[in-house]
């Protein structure tokens, strides 16, 4: 039997390992060893310090720290925004990926999402060529409702596009 996750949110002491393992999840050669690499359409990186400290600050927000056996796993932010919350800045593992982490650990961000904030939905936005990944979305209840924001394009915050087709979807689910 695996050991149970805790769940924690995080303090600005961990931002340095927060930023590690998101990128480890989604950049570089690290991140081939899952299945939600952007290795492929984006380089660069995915997040930094002082993206993740703001997330920490936000009194709107949370960002959502994974453990098993004391050792980082997981993240994601949760955001408050009206009738709303937002999921975005998921990561998991690598090595951990395929194993049903990501459904426990969503499940539970909606969970908190709704007793926190009493929200009826929670968002999200995925690059819109993430063809598997949506379809992971939507096989937890999230559909997809057409409505594209540009990607920053020449922010190298967010990454350095390899491609000049990439959007992001906006994805919703009603909560129960």
């Amino acid at each position: 039997m695996t050991a149970a996750l805790t769940y924690r949110d995080a303090a600005p002491a961990d931002a340095d390992a927060l930023v590690a393992l998101i990128e480890s999840a989604y950049r570089g050669d690290s991140s081939r060893a899952g299945w939600t690499t952007e290795a492929d359409i984006l380089q660069g990186q995915r997040t930094d310090p002082e993206g993740v400290l703001t997330v920490i600050k936000d009194p709107d927000s949370r960002l959502l720290t994974v453990e098993r056996d004391g050792a980082l796993v997981a993240c994601c932010q949760l955001e408050h925004r009206g009738e709303a919350a937002y999921f975005g800045m998921f990561a998991v593992s690598p090595a951990l990926q395929g194993a049903g982490l990501g459904k426990e650990i969503i499940a539970e961000a909606e969970r908190r999402a709704r007793a926190t904030w009493g929200v009826r939905e929670m968002h999200m936005t995925v690059i819109s060529v993430r063809d598997e990944l949506i379809a992971w979305y939507e096989r937890r209840g999230y559909r997809r409702t057409g409505e594209m924001t540009p990607f920053p394009y020449g922010d190298e915050r967010f990454g350095i596009p390899q491609r000049a087709d990439l959007r992001f979807e906006l994805l919703v689910k009603a909560l129960a």
